[in-house]
C-alpha cells in the first residue's frame, strides 16, 4: 500500500513546482515477539517469557519508552537489567535528529542480541502508521503515533492464545500519559517504574532529574529560596534578536584560572575574523557550561570589565549553599583596560556530556544524601547529585551527567552514572584520561574482527602478478626501542651510472582495510593510535598493526613503494610509485643504526645503505634550512618502566642521533 502527499514549493529562482512524496506501508512487518502466533515468521528478538522485576504489573511485559525517556534516561536503560524493550521507528528517528550521543548508545544496545531490544518500524506498518492531522504539531503527532503503536501491540499479542504478555508505555509527559490512560493503555512514568524495581536500588542513583525546559520561557523554580540567575529569553525572541543583531551567538569557553569568568567566541576560535565577548560574574555567566552555544547581549560600555588577575576556585563544600561568593565583589574593582563584555541571555545548544571526577567530602559528615561532584576538567562547574552510596564513592573516580540547571540552584543538577575505580590507581586514572579526551578505547567489535584476514597468511601467485618483487633488496627500518608497529622502511644503493637509488616503503594497509567495511569505519572513527605511559590504544586490531601491516625484520610484507634516482648532491632525476612485496633485512633501533654508521669496520649492505641515506638526508636538510624552513620539532621524552610492576619510574629525554 502506498500513501502519497502532494504539495507545492517555491524554488530559489522563484518558480513554483509541485512535489509528490510517497510513503510505503506494509502488512508483513514482524512484531518481534517469540510468543506471537499471528506474524508470518517466528521471531526471537523479544523473549516469549520476559522476566518481570516491577511491582507495578503482575504479568510479564514488554516496555515501550517514548523519546524523552530514552534521551534523558539512557544511563538507566543501558543497564543489563532492562531487557525486552521495543524501540519504535518514530522514537528512533526523533532521537537521531535531537540527541546523537543517546542515539549512538541506543544503537549499541540494539546490536546486542542478549539485551532483546527490538526496533519496530511502525511508520511503515499499515496498522500503526499515523497520519498528521491539520493543525497538529509534530510533537503531538509523534505522541499519537507512539500510543497507536502501543495499542496495536496490546491487541496483537492478545490474539496469541494462552499468552499473558502485556505492553507498558513509559513516558514522563503528563498530557501523553493522560491520553494513554483514557485509551486503556498501561502507562507509567520512568521514575515510577524504576522505583518499583526494588531488587535494584542502585538504579535510583542513575535516574536523571529533569525539571526545566530552558528556552520556552517556563523554567522550573522551586520555592526553597530566591532565584540566583536571570530567566532565559524565549527561543523565538532569541532567533529574532540574532537576525536583527541585538544579540550575538557563539561558543562559551570557561576560564581555567577563574570560575567566575569566560569568553564567548563569535565566529569560532580559529576564525581570523572572530571576536570574543568577555563574560564575568555568576549572573552574566547565567548557567553556561564550557562548550555551550549561547546567545549573548552586549552590555553598555560603562558596564564593561576586564579579566581579573586573581586565581579563583570554587571552594564551597555544602551542596545546598546558594549564597553569592564574596570573591565576586573582588572582581568589581575598576580598571582602565576594559574590554567588550556581555551577558548570556539563553543557551542555544547544550554541550553537556558525562564528566569524570570525584565527590567532594561534605562539610558535615553524614548530614545529607546530596553531594557536590568535582569534575576533573577545571572549566566545568561543580555538579550537585543525590546518591545513597556517598560514603563509598568518596574514594572513587566516578562519572556524572548533568540533567538540568534550575534558576534557584547555584550548581547544575546531575546524576551518578558509573564508578571507574579507586582514586590513584593506574588503570582508573588511565580510564579518566581516555574518557575526558573522548578517545575511543573499547575492544574491537565482532564486525571489525570479522574483517581480518585468516591465518596463516601467505603471499599468492595472484599477489605476485600485481606487485613488484623487492625481496632481494637490502631494506631496513629504523624506529624507537620497543616499536612493534613498523610502518616504514628504507633502502639506498649505488647505481652503475654513479647515481643513487633511494627507496621508501610504506606498509600497505589498504590491502587489508577496504573502503566501506566495518574495520574502515572503526579506523576512521579512532583516527590514530593513542599511546599511554604503560599501554597503547590501537587504531586497528593488533593482527594488522603489529603483524601483517608491520614491516618486521626478515618477514615478507606488502608495501607501497616510491623509488627515486638521485645524484650525489641529492637532486632527484626520476621517481616511480608502485605496490610491492618487500622483506626487511633488519628492524633497527636508533642506537643500533647509529652504531652501524659509526663503526668503520662494518661494510655490509645494510650499513652502507644507512651511511648513504644519512649523507643524502644531511644535504636535503641543509637545502631546506637554506630555503627558509623552520625547525619546529619539540624534544621527545620516553618513560623508563619498572620491569616487575610496569610502573613509570623515570622520564628520559630522547637523544637525537
Amino acid at each position: 500500500m502506498i500513501t502519497s502527499k502532494v504539495f507545492v514549493k517555491k524554488t530559489k529562482l522563484g518558480s513554483v513546482v509541485k512535489a509528490v512524496r510517497e510513503h510505503y506501508l506494509r502488512d508483513d512487518i514482524l512484531c518481534g515477539s517469540a510468543v506471537c502466533a499471528e506474524c508470518p515468521e517466528p521471531s526471537t528478538c523479544l523473549e516469549a517469557f520476559p522476566t518481570n522485576y516491577s511491582d507495578l504489573r503482575k504479568n510479564p511485559h514488554y516496555l515501550i519508552p517514548d523519546t524523552n525517556v530514552i534521551i534523558h534516561q539512557i544511563d538507566v536503560l543501558g543497564e543489563s537489567v532492562f531487557k525486552n524493550v521495543i524501540i519504535l521507528q518514530t522514537v528512533l528517528e526523533e532521537i537521531r535528529h535531537r540527541h546523537s550521543p543517546a542515539y549512538n548508545r541506543l544503537k549499541e544496545v540494539l546490536s546486542n542480541t542478549d539485551r532483546h531490544f527490538y526496533a519496530f518500524t511502525n511508520e511503515h506498518h499499515r496498522q500503526t502508521y499515523t497520519e498528521r492531522k491539520p493543525g497538529e504539531s509534530a510533537n503531538d503527532r509523534n505522541d499519537r503515533a507512539i500510543r497507536n503503536a502501543v495499542k496495536w501491540y496490546q491487541e496483537h499479542l492478545k490474539l496469541s492464545h494462552g499468552s499473558n504478555v502485556e505492553v507498558v508505555l513509559l513516558t514522563n509527559d503528563k498530557e501523553n500519559s493522560m491520553k494513554a490512560e483514557e485509551e486503556g493503555l498501561n502507562v507509567y512514568t520512568f521514575s515510577e517504574y524504576v522505583k518499583s524495581m526494588k531488587q535494584f536500588p542502585s538504579l535510583m542513583d542513575k535516574l536523571a532529574n529533569i525539571n526545566m525546559n530552558e528556552n520556552d520561557g517556563h523554567e522550573f523554580v522551586s520555592n526553597k529560596s530566591k532565584v540566583l540567575y536571570p530567566e532565559y529569553w524565549k527561543l523565538s525572541k532569541i532567533q529574532e534578536s540574532l537576525k536583527t543583531g541585538t544579540l550575538v551567538q557563539g561558543k562559551f569557553q570557561a576560564s581555567r584560572e577563574n570560575y567566575l569568568e569566560g569568553y564567548v567566541f563569535i565566529g569560532g576560535e580559529d576564525d581570523s575574523d572572530s571576536k570574543s565577548v568577555f563574560i564575568q560574574g555568576l549572573k552574566n555567566l547565567n548557567r553556561s557550561v564550557h562548550g555551550d552555544i549561547v546567545a549573548v547581549q552586549i552590555l553598555p560600555e560603562d558596564q564593561w570589565t576586564c579579566p581579573s588577575s586573581l586565581v579563583l576556585e570554587d571552594k564551597k563544600k555544602n551542596p545546598d549553599d546558594d549564597k553569592v561568593d564574596e570573591e565576586e565583589k573582588l572582581l568589581k574593582k575598576k580598571s582602565a583596560a576594559k574590554i567588550l563584555s556581555g551577558s548570556v541571555v539563553g543557551v542555544i545548544k547544550r554541550n553537556w556530556r558525562p564528566y569524570c571526577g570525584m565527590l567532594q567530602p561534605p562539610s558535615i559528615k553524614g548530614q545529607s544524601s546530596f553531594f557536590l561532584f568535582l569534575p576533573s576538567e577545571r572549566r566545568i562547574p561543580k555538579i550537585r547529585i543525590q546518591t545513597r552510596q556517598g560514603e563509598k564513592l568518596l574514594s572513587q573516580r566516578i562519572i556524572v551527567s548533568i540533567d538540568s540547571w534550575p534558576r534557584d540552584s547555584r550548581y547544575p543538577q546531575g546524576h551518578f552514572v558509573k564508578c571507574l575505580g579507586e582514586v590513584g590507581e593506574k588503570e582508573t586514572e588511565n580510564q579518566v584520561l581516555l574518557l575526558e579526551h573522548d578517545i575511543p578505547h573499547l575492544p574491537f567489535s565482532k564486525a571489525v574482527l570479522d574483517c581480518l584476514p585468516e591465518l596463516p597468511w601467505i603471499i599468492t601467485d595472484k599477489d605476485l602478478a600485481v606487485r613488484r618483487d623487492l625481496r632481494d633488496i637490502a631494506i631496513c627500518s629504523v624506529d624507537p626501542p620497543g616499536c612493534t608497529d613498523i610502518d616504514d622502511a628504507l633502502h639506498c644503493r649505488k647505481l652503475e651510472n654513479g647515481n643513487f637509488e633511494v627507496g621508501v616503503h610504506i606498509a600497505d594497509v589498504s590491502h587489508f582495510i577496504r573502503p566501506g567495511t566495518a574495520i574502515d569505519a572503526e579506523a576512521a572513527m579512532r583516527g590514530t593510535t593513542v599511546y599511554l605511559v604503560d599501554k597503547r590504544i590501537d587504531m586497528v586490531p593488533e593482527l594488522l598493526s603489529s603483524n601483517l601491516c608491520s614491516l618486521r625484520g626478515n618477514e615478507e610484507r606488502f608495501a607501497f613503494s616510491v623509488i627515486w634516482e638521485m645524484t650525489s648532491d641529492a637532486k632527484i632525476l626520476r621517481s616511480s610509485f608502485f605496490k610491492s612485496i618487500i622483506k626487511s633485512k633488519a628492524a633497527l633501533t636508533y642506537a643500533e643504526a647509529q652504531m652501524r654508521i659509526d663503526d668503520i669496520s662494518l661494510n655490509d649492505e645494510i650499513t652502507v645503505s644507512l651511511r648513504l641515506l644519512n649523507s643524502l638526508a644531511k644535504i636535503l636538510k641543509k637545502q631546506r634550512i637554506d630555503n627558509g624552513a623552520l625547525s619546529l620539532a619539540s624534544s621527545e621524552v620516553r618513560f623508563a618502566m619498572d620491569n616487575e610492576t610496569h610502573d613509570p619510574i623515570d622520564v628520559e629525554k630522547k637523544e637525537l642521533k
